[in-house]
Formats: structure tokens, sequence, C-alpha cells
């Protein structure tokens, strides 16, 4: 087989999962596109491993390797993400990216140092009329 082949299905696949994890609301969606991507790479580490030991007749048959390692990876990734992402759901009730990213906290939306002091004046006020 023409090293073409695997390397044009390799490229559909990368482009599929990258379209997927730019175009997807949804974060369970996105860590599927992300293996999809994962996947594609692999494809072409053992592609390019078969050409090359075409060539040489003792080869290391390293792109195999590397494509073991990138499994084991991906699966990890899998399970810690799947994790976080069951984890933000019993939280906040959604696995929508867009909202996760509108309702997080960010450095100016903490209450300072000032910001308590009037509702404990409110409070001190309240309770000396009473």
């Amino acid at each position: 087989m023409h090293l073409a082949y695997p390397a044009v299905l390799s490229a559909l696949l990368f482009c599929t999962g990258l379209y997927g994890v730019l175009a997807r609301r949804n974060a369970i969606l996105v860590l599927m596109s992300v293996e999809l991507m994962l996947n594609a790479v692999n494809l072409n580490l053992v592609a390019f491993d078969v050409w090359l030991s075409k060539a040489a007749v003792e080869t290391l048959h390293s792109g195999q390797a590397l494509t073991l390692f990138t499994i084991a990876i991906a699966a990890a990734e899998i399970g810690i993400g799947l994790a976080i992402v069951l984890a933000v759901y019993r939280n906040r009730g959604t696995s929508d990216i867009d909202r996760l990213r509108d309702s997080a906290e960010g450095p100016d939306d903490e209450p300072g140092p000032g910001d308590a002091a009037p509702a404990a004046q409110d409070t001190e006020k309240a309770e000396a009329t009473t």
C-alpha cells in the first residue's frame, strides 16, 4: 500500500477532530474529538514506521512504540477528563462549555476586603436599633 492513503485518511481524521474541538459545545463531544485527533496521529506514526522499515532491514519500530505510548496517554486523558466532566456536571448541572466559561469566577469577581465592611456595618446598625 502506498503511503499516501493512510496519510490522507489521517489528515481527514485530524481535521474532523479539530472541527469537533472548535465547534462543539458539549464537553464529552470535545473529549471524543480529541481522541479522534490522537487516533489520527497514531495512524500516521504506524504508517510512517512501516514505510521507513522497508528501507532498512534492522529497524527498531519506534513509530509503533510511540503509538503504544500515545494510546496509554489517551486512556489516562479520557479517564481523568471524564472524571472532571462528571464532577462539574454534578456541581453545575450542565456540561455545556460556554455556560461553564460564563459562570466561572474571575479575579475581578471575588469580593475584596472593602466589600464585606458595609454589610457588617448594616448588621451592626440593625442590631443597635432593636
